[in-house]
């Protein structure tokens, strides 16, 4: 899969951080692709979507703060999804964008939530990839496991067997190369030449602390993403979203479709013939 060009940009946040993003190019006659990424990706994570959507659709992939290329917070509490909602909402309000399609996954499908409740004129449509309302705590708990940990790796190699190692449950049939192009996505070159995560270790201080406390009731969030077409991917093999409430959420959200990716964990890459498919009949109903 070929990447597509994009220009960079930035924005400011309330507080005074300068985040970053791509912009790929795409007709102005249709809402843009807003790409939410999960907690510890960034703006690469949605290459593919780049790549077969962009041209036909502007597609707008930001780095959250603390993320990639954008500005780490001063204050690691305000590595929350309420702040990253207005941080989103700052962006579509600097680049003039009325109306988008939200692609968030995992945390990023958090975030869409919130911005449907809070601004729900600008969501023209919205794709959750493998999250809900409920979340699972085992899946919880197995991210609190690793994030915010800082390892770093001495090669593109060493990263890849890592990730592997780290998640191979969720990506049974991924080859080598597929753990390489993961890798680079998730990991950059740090200052003394080894690999790293790209992103602040401490967005692991508010998550972690959150453990243990009741969890938020999202469902009345969720339903906020009703009256536009919607979508939830959910991996087969997910441990973060359950059949059984990604049942729910189409009970609860008349017109949502539900879409199972076999053989993938959270979270689907959306490189996925299935993932792809269901996003491009979304679309084309808003083409």
């Amino acid at each position: 899969m070929a990447e597509a060009a994009y220009r960079e940009g930035e924005w400011t946040s309330a507080d005074g951080l300068t985040l970053r993003y791509r912009d790929y190019a795409g007709r102005a006659d249709r809402p843009a692709l807003l790409c939410i990424p999960g907690l510890t990706r960034n703006a690469r994570d949605f290459e593919p979507i780049a790549a077969s959507f962009a041209g036909e659709w502007r597609v707008i992939c930001p780095d959250l703060r603390g993320r990639g290329q954008s500005d780490y917070a001063r204050d690691s509490a305000s590595y929350t999804p309420l702040q990253y909602a207005a941080d989103i909402l700052a962006l579509l309000d600097t680049l003039s964008l009325d109306r988008v399609v939200a692609i968030g996954t995992s945390l990023g499908g958090v975030v869409t939530m919130l911005i449907a409740l809070q601004a729900p004129g600008r969501l023209a449509g919205a794709v959750l990839n493998d999250i809900g309302p409920d979340i699972e705590p085992a899946g919880l708990e197995r991210i609190r496991g690793y994030v915010g940990q800082g390892r770093s790796f001495p090669t593109w190699m060493h990263a890849a067997r890592a990730l592997r190692e780290q998640g191979g449950m969720a990506h049974p049939d991924f080859a080598v190369a597929d753990w390489l192009r993961l890798a680079k996505r998730l990991m950059a070159v740090g200052p003394g030449g080894r690999i790293v995560f790209d992103y602040d270790m401490k967005i692991a201080e508010p998550f972690q602390a959150a453990a243990g406390t009741p969890p938020v009731d999202m469902w009345p969030v969720f339903r906020a993403l009703g009256g536009r077409p919607a979508l939830a991917l959910r991996g087969a093999l997910s441990d973060i979203l359950a059949s059984a409430t990604a049942a729910r959420m189409a009970r609860e959200v008349p017109g949502l479709e539900v879409v199972t990716v076999p053989r993938v964990g959270h979270a689907p890459t959306l490189e996925e013939p299935e993932a792809q498919a269901a996003i491009g009949r979304l679309l084309a109903g808003l083409a």
